[in-house]
């Protein structure tokens, strides 16, 4: 398996340089060159598997450079004890024609472990394959919960060191307290003046500036990345939405074959996007259904076809989807339109701040997805809902995908069984979902949140959240979206 650009078709490079770099040098997003295709009796004959065993079956069809006990180590290494439950990534089905599949339960309580416990290892596997030795510099913007994630999956890996910006004011107490509390030698976090849009920007800057490329080599170092712009953290997410189907047959919800849909929360479309690869390569899916927050960016351009960042940006109650320029679209732009409408649209985008595909891929998009947004108070009202009548607590964005599941449920007829992406543990937005399922604002800490909503929920306050309340604050760094370089450069002593 081969991986090309989304902008430069003649790049032809193997997996282990494509996690390795992260981007290609003019900018574009690595994607396969094909997509794997699962036949429905080795759809079948995965259900027998345990999470790791699916894991290394797909994965194996993407990464033909790893040798099979090396992939074998990366994916034992990553899904063991270090998550709280035995199924990884267990399905809950709440009601007919729900069910959540709760993505939350590695060591940061968030769905980026399901990706970022497994990337260290294959960089660790594909740095000696293409990097001959040189030291990785991992760079990360985070809307709130990859920067922690990345933090704890890339503490203290050897020949590797991560700094990860987070916007100020957009981020919960929670996450803010995980990321700055962070141990580990090789680790550094820095806030930034400005929202995620502003990092994710500086961080790509950064990482297609000849400059600092040439200092960085100087000192036998090269970036890398583990944002979802790196293939190595999208693949291990097309793993969760094969598994969840292959729970839902087990656990008699649906029959083999029978088709269903998955809604997803997400601001930078990765999430969704591996739902789409899991699509293509065979997974009986009816609709992929997109789910934003009040920065509805994505499902005004999955029902328009025009992708148009100028707007008015809002800080919400589910701050990991509060963003306005999605990296990931590009990759579903390749697959539907190819590179030279990419390089067009990403042209146009970045001297315009928008683009308009034309009526061809705009049908083509319309086939594949459903989109809906929703604001704060309708996120809260269906936490509320939930739990009161469904006897389910969700988080602010897990909130967000079933409004927008319920909406289309309710506009479409459509009652096919269908897959929620439940993407963090409540107990990281306590504020929120205590207000939401008391019906008023509170006053309390975040601590003493975090206790009331395990009193009035029942529910317990996961370890890695409840044991940050007396550590020490390691990071209090802020600085501006133009001298990130800096903080790089002072971070690495070079």
């Amino acid at each position: 398996m081969k991986y090309l650009s989304t902008r430069d078709e003649n790049v032809r490079i193997d997996s282990s340089y494509a996690i390795t770099k992260g981007i290609s040098e003019e900018g574009g997003l690595f994607i396969p060159e094909s997509i794997p295709r699962l036949t429905a009796d080795e759809l079948t004959a995965l259900r027998g598997e345990s999470y790791a065993g699916r894991a290394k079956n797909i994965l194996s069809r993407y990464l033909t450079d790893f040798t099979a006990d090396e992939l074998d180590s990366c994916v034992k290494g990553a899904y063991s004890d270090n998550f709280t439950s035995k199924k990884i990534a267990p399905l809950v089905f709440v009601r007919d024609g729900l069910n959540i599949l709760e993505l939350f339960k590695g060591p940061t309580c968030a769905f980026k472990d399901m990706a970022l416990q497994i990337l260290p290892r294959f960089l660790t596997v594909a740095s000696k394959k293409a990097a001959g030795g040189t030291g990785i510099v991992i760079l990360v913007a985070t809307s709130g919960d990859t920067g922690k994630a990345a933090l704890e999956g890339f503490k203290d890996v050897e020949n590797t060191r991560i700094l990860v910006f987070y916007p100020s004011d957009g981020v919960s107490p929670m996450q803010k307290l995980q990321m700055c509390t962070q141990e580990g030698g090789n680790v550094a976090v820095s806030a930034i003046k400005g929202n995620f849009d502003d990092a994710q920007t500086g961080v790509k800057s950064i990482f297609t500036n000849p400059v600092i490329i040439k200092r960085l080599a100087e000192n036998n170092l090269a970036f890398s990345s583990a944002n979802s712009i790196n293939w190595g953290r999208l693949a291990p997410q097309i793993v969760y939405y094969i598994s969840a189907y292959c729970d839902m047959v087990e656990g008699g919800k649906i029959k083999q074959g029978d088709k269903i849909n998955i809604c997803v929360p997400t601001g930078n479309f990765g999430n969704i996007l591996a739902a789409y690869y899991a699509k293509e390569m065979g997974l009986p899916v009816n609709k992929l259904i997109c789910a934003s927050n009040s920065n509805s960016v994505l499902t005004d351009f999955l029902t328009t076809g025009t992708y148009d960042r100028n707007r008015k940006f809002y800080t919400t109650i589910s701050p990991s989807m509060d963003i306005l320029i999605s990296s990931n679209l590009e990759r579903l732009l390749y697959h539907l339109a190819g590179s030279e409408k990419v390089k067009e649209w990403m042209a146009q985008l970045k001297a315009e701040g928008k683009y308009t595909v034309d009526g061809e891929t705009l049908a083509k998009i319309k086939e594949l997805f459903a989109a809906g947004f929703c604001d704060d108070d309708a996120t809260k009202a269906t936490i509320a809902k939930t739990f009161r009548e469904d006897g389910y607590l969700c988080d602010t964005h897990t909130a967000v995908a079933v409004t927008v599941y319920e909406n289309y449920r309710a506009q479409t007829g459509d009652e096919t069984e269908t897959v929620i992406a439940s993407t963090a543990s409540p107990f990281k937005f306590s504020r929120a979902v205590l207000e939401a399922v008391e019906g008023k604002e509170s006053d309390l800490d975040e601590f003493e949140m975090v206790g009331r909503l395990a009193e009035i929920t029942g529910l317990e306050c996961p370890a890695p959240l409840a044991n940050l309340k007396d550590k020490k604050v390691r990071f209090t760094g802020c600085c501006s979206k133009d001298n990130m370089d800096e903080v790089v450069f002072n971070m690495l002593g070079i």
